[in-house]
């Protein structure tokens, strides 16, 4: 499998996540992270009800297969259903319900995840297949029965890798004990902001030899910007007071180096040995050249000092 570049783009903006996205719109921001050199592509069925991955599949169809590294995920099967009314996805995604999600972490529903992804992408063949989400189902279940089904799929080369996606350090901890993993994709454990994953699951990887990808590394939005706004989200939801306050902390610090927010987030996600890549989203063109500046800016090191100094970083993160 070709290695996985450092940035990578995650594609559920171009499933209409929040807001719709023309075809146009979507293609553009592929081609535009391709352009700036990114060669990792996560997607999902779950982003759009599989839109994001016909049309990440559509521009990458015109890409040298062996270029690339792309990732999907298992868990959450879509099965089609009447929809006279043209009702909208209620989780999140601008588009029309046609079809439901339905957990199945039997080996047939992940194999069928897996052959319905191949379609929709339009591709020979998948690299990496994560399980999605386990904990918000059944994470027992996940274990038992969809990571052996994952590990026969790896054995029989239909995927090269496997691994799990999610929010929880602890979920994921229990997975990496549970099967032979190659990867986690930790959303939003491992920030500037807070660093649960550091406790335990991290040096578990490490020592099991477990790939991080590191997603949500903005924390829903709130480290998104160089000044907090008062409305800004925190996992999902209006952040509480005490966690405007840390990240308008994290902000001034950042500011006496010359370094805004959002660029020190971003640097930040890399700094653990065990993470191998950063995922980032984007829905047009400018977004990609934003994230791609700040990947290329140059972060002091007396930056991660000052912050530990303050307190806003633990002494387990010092350079």
């Amino acid at each position: 499998m070709t290695e996985m570049t450092t940035l990578g783009f995650g594609a559920a903006g171009i499933g209409n996540l929040y807001r719709g996205v023309s075809d146009d719109d979507a293609a553009a921001t592929v081609h535009a992270a391709w352009d700036a050199g990114i060669r990792y592509f996560d997607t999902a069925p779950h982003y759009g009800l599989g839109l994001s991955e016909r049309r990440l599949g559509a521009v990458l169809a015109s890409k040298p297969r062996d270029e690339f590294v792309i990732s999907t995920k298992v868990g959450r099967v879509l099965d089609p259903t009447d929809n006279p009314d043209g009702a909208l996805d209620t989780q999140g995604f601008a588009v029309r319900a046609d079809t439901v999600r339905r957990w199945d972490p039997s080996e047939a529903g992940i194999r069928r995840s897996i052959e319905d992804s191949l379609e929709r992408l339009g591709l020979e063949r998948i690299d990496i297949a994560y399980l999605h989400d386990p904990d918000v189902y059944d994470l027992d279940a996940g274990i038992s029965q969809a990571l052996p089904a994952l590990q026969k799929l790896r054995a029989e080369g239909l995927v090269s890798q496997i691994g799990v996606g999610a929010n929880s350090a602890e979920a994921l901890a229990a997975c990496v004990r549970g099967a032979d993993l190659d990867l986690i994709m930790l959303a939003g454990r491992y920030t500037l902001l807070e660093q649960p994953a550091l406790a335990e699951l991290l040096p578990l990887c490490t020592e099991n030899g477990v790939g991080v990808v590191n997603v949500g590394v903005y924390n829903s939005g709130l480290l998104a910007r160089p000044v907090v706004p008062d409305d800004a989200h925190y996992n999902y939801a209006p952040a509480p007071v005490a966690i405007l306050a840390k990240a308008r902390a994290l902000a001034a610090c950042c500011a006496e180096f010359g370094v805004d927010l959002p660029t020190a987030a971003l640097k930040f996600s890399l700094r653990h040995p065990a993470v191998r890549s950063v995922v980032v989203g984007a829905a047009t063109p400018a977004q990609i050249s934003q994230t791609a500046e700040r990947m290329a800016a140059d972060v002091p090191a007396e930056l991660w000092e000052a912050l530990v100094e303050q307190g806003l970083l633990p002494l387990e993160v010092r350079a």
